[in-house]
């Protein structure tokens, strides 16, 4: 029955304890057998459990039983780092009700904020669950005090509990079927269903995750997956679960299930597209539906150059379970050929590259991450550009545009310093500064996306100790006074190294460039120039030293003119040989380089 569905999802900063909690719940609604149970049992992929986090929003059907009534618990783990809050947004869309998890021993996160805005923009029913509370540094009191001053949700009925020994498992069960509400809609109506995730199973095809908002949908029925305009017959449907999904005939108003339709592309059946009847149609798609979009930009190569399809055919089989990637076929003099590809961030950029190379069994080399920038053209046309060796010539830019985000940090008082010159370093301007406890501070800054896709991440744990967290979002574009350093290797530009750079920073990091590359470019027989320009303009150079051969050593004594000649034959065979040579960078010249701040 309708009224007995409860739909929730649970939202967390990383590390929190979300994914134990499900296994908990489950376990507690005996969802599956103790034999077979597992930690993060709802984390399917390898890279998931290595990590502590959640890359795919999965789902579990709980069965129920409060006061000699059952109730059916449709559970949605979402991921919960920024890079995939594309997928957080359409599961909370997909419920009534959210369980805040926040960690007893260290209190509201940047990541905790962030998710909870989201869930408040769906006016989702939130009830705050504070878990570890068996730990010696718990402090469940000052976290609910932290909660109510950071985000204003009252915690009189805050719950607490221990996801690890099972403490107040049982009251929040209860509270979740006395809180969160049944789901609204209406069975007569026609079919309205939400994809919130899609994936590609090798025997079954493309399936979506869907949740029925009106209607219901039938085994049999010809749908219409109204962002494409493609119809198609329902093959088979199934309730969810981590190890054994549950066949059923029918999926009606307020469930969660998953639609098999045959598909060979799992594009055909995007995130926050709507399905609908063939007989009877929605006059209007459930509102906000868009694609997700790529924020990091980034060239993948591999390592031999002989394996290029081998990537190729990787990325595609990749795309099936993952459609937020986007791809493109780029050449580069220095790495041959590769792909640019498009990521939703850093940290989904790292995951996808790991894949890539575990699961295909490729090395890879990546380069320097690159957002999108917007140009301005003297012409009055305006181009968009991932690459920085895309930039037209400077006489024909009138503006650049970057892309900015905003950055939010939760850090203890002592590292504030540190930060806000490591911010005003990035470029940062401060929007708001607010002290959640005596001894914590939460800090809104306007950063350039630039400035954080490299190593701001790693900065920001290096100077408070790991103590800080992190979460951003964008926020759209602003001019910048942008310039394109190129290096030149042997008078010859390499592409893969160009990067796009504040003017008023161009010089020093051209310098710093240089002498970096000057330790790493091996030695040749001929001198080596290094050079960093803007344009035809040379900023800053090394050179790196020609080897030395001692042509003399066969002379014992005579003439000095003797000596004299053979050096200078040598000198003009040098001049010679630096016309014509050609300098190989080495791997981990290419690399460090991407290091430089």
């Amino acid at each position: 029955m309708q009224k007995n569905i409860r739909n929730f999802s649970i939202i967390a900063h990383i590390d929190h304890g979300k994914s134990t909690l499900a296994d908990k719940l489950i376990s507690e609604c005996n969802g599956i057998s103790e034999r077979k149970m597992s930690s993060q049992v709802m984390d399917t992929m390898d890279i998931e459990k290595e990590r502590g986090i959640t890359i795919k929003a999965q789902s579990v059907r709980l069965n129920y039983e409060l006061n000699g009534e059952k109730y059916i618990l449709n559970l949605i783990d979402t991921p919960g780092h920024v890079d995939f809050s594309y997928e957080v947004s359409k599961s909370l869309g997909s419920c009534e009700g959210a369980l805040l998890v926040v960690d007893a021993s260290q209190g509201v996160e940047a990541q905790t904020i962030a998710n909870i805005y989201v869930a408040l923009e769906h006016d989702l029913e939130i009830i705050p669950v504070i878990n570890k509370i068996d730990l010696p540094a718990a402090d469940p009191d000052k976290v609910k005090n932290e909660i109510e001053h950071t985000i204003g949700l009252d915690c009189a009925e805050a719950l607490e509990v221990s996801a690890k020994s099972g403490l107040g498992i049982k009251e929040l069960l209860k509270v979740i079927v006395e809180k969160i509400p049944a789901p609204n809609g209406d069975p007569k109506k026609p079919l309205k269903a939400l994809i919130y995730d899609s994936w590609f199973d090798s025997y079954l095809g493309a399936l979506a995750l869907v949740r029925i908002f009106d209607g219901e949908i039938k085994k049999g029925d010809n749908i219409l997956v109204m962002g494409t305009g493609k119809k198609h017959e329902v093959l088979s449907l199934k309730y969810p679960h981590p190890l054994k999904q549950i066949e059923t005939n029918s999926i009606k108003t307020g469930e969660i299930g998953i639609v098999s339709l045959g598909l060979k592309n799992v594009g055909d059946i995007k995130v926050g597209d709507t399905i609908t009847n063939v007989k009877n149609p929605l006059a209007e798609p459930i509102q906000g539906f868009q694609e997700a979009k790529a924020f990091v930009f980034a060239g993948i190569y591999p390592i031999e150059t002989d394996k290029f399809e081998d990537l190729r055919d990787a990325l595609n089989k990749l795309k099936l379970n993952d459609s937020s990637i986007s791809y493109e076929p780029e050449t580069s003099t220095a790495l041959g050929f590769g792909f640019r590809v498009g990521f939703l961030g850093l940290l989904h950029m790292e995951v996808i590259k790991e894949r890539l190379e575990r699961e295909f069994n490729i090395d890879l080399i990546a380069t320097a991450p690159t957002v999108t920038y917007k140009i301005n053209k003297t012409d009055n046309t305006s181009i968009e550009i991932q690459n920085p060796s895309e930039l037209p010539p400077i006489n024909e830019i009138e503006s650049i545009y970057e892309p900015y985000v905003k950055a939010t940090i939760v850090t203890p008082n002592e590292f504030l310093g540190n930060i806000i010159t490591l911010l005003n370093n990035k470029r940062g301007i401060q929007k708001n500064m607010d002290y959640i406890t005596t001894d914590r501070v939460l800090l809104e800054y306007e950063i350039p996306m630039n400035e954080i896709v490299m190593d701001f991440y790693d900065k920001l744990k290096s100077i408070t100790k790991g103590y800080a967290s992190f979460d951003y979002e964008p926020i759209g574009y602003k001019e910048g006074d942008l310039v394109k350093l190129d290096v030149r290797v042997a008078g010859e530009t390499v592409d893969a190294l160009s990067n796009i750079v504040p003017k008023d920073k161009a010089t020093s990091k051209g310098r710093e460039l240089v002498k970096t590359m000057k330790e790493l470019v091996p030695r040749q027989l001929f001198e080596v120039a290094i050079q960093a320009s803007i344009g035809n303009k040379i900023i800053a150079r090394e050179t790196v030293k020609s080897m030395g051969k001692n042509v003399t050593a066969k002379c014992y004594g005579g003439d000095i003119t003797r000596k004299r000649k053979l050096l200078e034959k040598q000198k003009a065979g040098k001049k010679r040989m630096k016309a014509i040579g050609k300098v190989q960078l080495p791997q981990e010249a290419f690399l460090s380089v991407l290091k430089i701040d």
